[in-house]
């Protein structure tokens, strides 16, 4: 059996950005009027549901959850055909994203894992560690054969 791996990449952008934006919100709603409060608590949702991407590996699947947990999914390594390390451009963004070849995860940066589906489809998981994380799926896909 494949040693299990998990992981949890901070969103630092999205962080930065929602923090730095909400604390301003909080001042002029201080200094100004209280219904900016309204938006600032949808970009503190926003916040808590995106600001990082965590991904496992066990039990037969690849789980993957955003922030809090509330927004995740699993995938069973026995629909996997391949994976290989890419370079997301950055025009894809971050969040949830359908792409060319199917869906991706992405909480920062460039870099991912795309999964090529035994059925044809593709999916990215974005990682600041893609060749551990593809070595790591490598591994647990060889173990279920």
């Amino acid at each position: 059996m494949a040693r299990g791996y998990t992981h949890t990449q901070r969103g630092t952008v999205i962080r930065v950005g929602i923090g730095a934006t909400v604390v301003f919100m909080l001042v002029f709603a201080w200094v100004s009027t209280p219904w900016i409060l309204l938006p600032m608590t949808v970009l503190v949702g926003v916040y808590a549901l995106f600001h990082s991407l965590s991904i496992a590996i066990g039990e037969g699947h690849i789980h993957l959850a955003f922030g809090v947990g509330l927004i995740r999914r699993s995938i069973p390594l026995t629909s996997i055909a391949s994976c290989r390390v890419v370079q997301t451009p950055w025009y894809f963004g971050w969040g949830i994203r359908f792409v060319f070849k199917g869906w991706m995860w992405n909480v920062s940066g460039p870099n991912a894992v795309e999964l090529a589906y035994a059925s044809g489809g593709h999916f990215r998981i974005g990682t600041d560690e893609p060749e551990t994380l593809a070595a790591a799926i490598e591994e647990s896909i060889a173990s279920q054969q």
